[in-house]
């Protein structure tokens, strides 16, 4: 399998540049020759990711209609999504960072000091938030101020009648899918691009990577747990009065093979059936807050999102000033409410927010190896979160159809 191929590579890389670090010249040549395999890896992820992203937002943003006409229901349900996704960043964050006093001292790959940009102030970074030329932002690899542009034009799109609302959604999705194929096919040579950025960065830090992984990959399951315990099990219980050993019992089917598949849309027919039969969602609430979750809300992705920030500026030496910060939670939370349906989206889709910092988009590659181990992680939590979205929403908000909702609220799927 894909991602069974992609940590071979990553372990094969990892290991020549710890031979290489150890003092070997025949591996420390291999490591250095291997680096053009990197850099054509990259390149290809920096040719999709910028029409990909702006793709995914324009179909998901254009996807929810009008906002006036949402109704009740849809708008108290997407208030509940994008509200709950930003102290996942947050405690993503927060656990990389306590997590990071135990990583060893490493010396920054040379590609920091190559790719930094210089970053703005507060009010220099809100008012580059509108690019005044979309295209030339586009040109220029600006993706924050291109997202925002992106989600307006949706916005606006939204508020169409039906007919050339659906011409542009059909394009939009149509571009979108051959973006993804592009992406699947990039994906598959991953396993070499992943040794051409490991092996000369293991080289150089040696143990240290390896130790810093580690850190990374429990300091993630660490936060997906806190971030369970201290929003959607508190909120379960004071405002869908249902225990956690209850909600944990009723969700163990859907967890199960969210878990084993990392995906929450392969675990929706029996996520709908354990909501509504084991916890007790009405039947109009779970078929329109679920579906829509498992094809936007996914707090678990965000949370390990904002993780990679914070450890990948720790790895490349990136200072993280308050504008940019504020940059990288306003990225993240975009795109983790519109990441698209490829393998290990959660971290392709990570670049605008990297950009936002200015880390080098080369830290992808490290992650996508270890990827498999926080994604079961995180997909559980997804699915977790989209299964109390829909208990909260209908305890809030009652059974019932939502008032003038469109049509695409009423789909069974994604």
């Amino acid at each position: 399998m894909l991602h069974i191929a992609i940590a071979a590579g990553l372990i094969l890389g990892l290991g020549t540049g710890l031979l290489a670090a150890a003092g070997s010249d025949f591996f420390l040549a291999i490591a250095l020759a291997s680096a053009p395999l990197g850099i054509a890896f990259m390149n290809a992820i920096r040719m999709v990711v910028i029409p990909l992203v702006m793709a995914v937002v324009f179909s998901g943003v254009a996807n929810l209609g009008d906002p006036r006409r949402l109704g009740k229901l849809a708008g108290t349900t997407l208030a509940f999504f994008w509200i709950s996704v930003i102290p996942a960043i947050l405690i993503g964050m927060a656990s990389m960072k306590v997590g990071l006093l135990f990583a060893p001292d490493l010396i920054p790959p040379e590609a920091a000091t190559r790719d930094a940009v210089a970053l703005p102030g507060m009010i220099d970074f809100l008012v580059n938030l509108i690019p005044s030329n979309p295209f030339a932002a586009a040109s220029s690899g600006a993706l924050l101020p291109l997202i925002v542009f992106t989600a307006l034009l949706a916005a606006a799109a939204g508020t169409l009648e039906d007919e050339p609302r659906l011409r542009l959604l059909g394009l939009a999705d149509a571009i979108g899918d051959a973006l993804i194929k592009l992406v699947w096919w990039i994906l598959w040579t991953a396993p070499l691009g992943v040794f051409g950025l490991a092996a000369p960065v293991t080289a150089q830090l040696g143990w240290g990577l390896l130790q810093s992984l580690a850190v990374f990959v429990i300091s993630v399951i660490a936060g997906l747990g806190i971030y369970l315990a201290v929003v959607y099990l508190p909120l379960l219980g004071f405002v869908g009065g249902i225990a956690p050993m209850r909600f944990l019992a009723g969700t163990f089917g859907a967890a199960s093979i969210a878990f084993s598949t990392t995906s929450t849309a392969a675990a929706l027919p029996v996520t709908l059936e354990e909501a509504k039969h084991k916890l007790g969602v009405s039947e109009a609430v779970a078929d329109l807050v679920l579906p829509l979750g498992a094809s936007m809300y996914r707090s678990g992705s965000a949370l390990f999102q904002g993780a990679a920030v914070i450890f990948l500026a720790h790895l490349y030496g990136v200072p993280i000033p308050a504008a940019a910060l504020g940059g990288a939670i306003l990225a993240t939370f975009l795109v983790s409410l519109t990441v698209a349906p490829v393998p290990s989206s959660g971290v392709v889709t990570l670049a605008p927010a990297l950009d936002a910092v200015g880390i080098p988009l080369s830290g992808l590659s490290i992650l996508l190896g270890i990827d498999r181990i926080p994604d079961m992680f995180r997909t559980t939590v997804n699915l977790l979160g989209q299964v109390t979205a829909s208990v909260v929403v209908d305890r809030w908000v009652g059974a019932g159809p939502p008032d003038g909702a469109p049509d695409a609220f009423l789909s069974s799927g994604d």
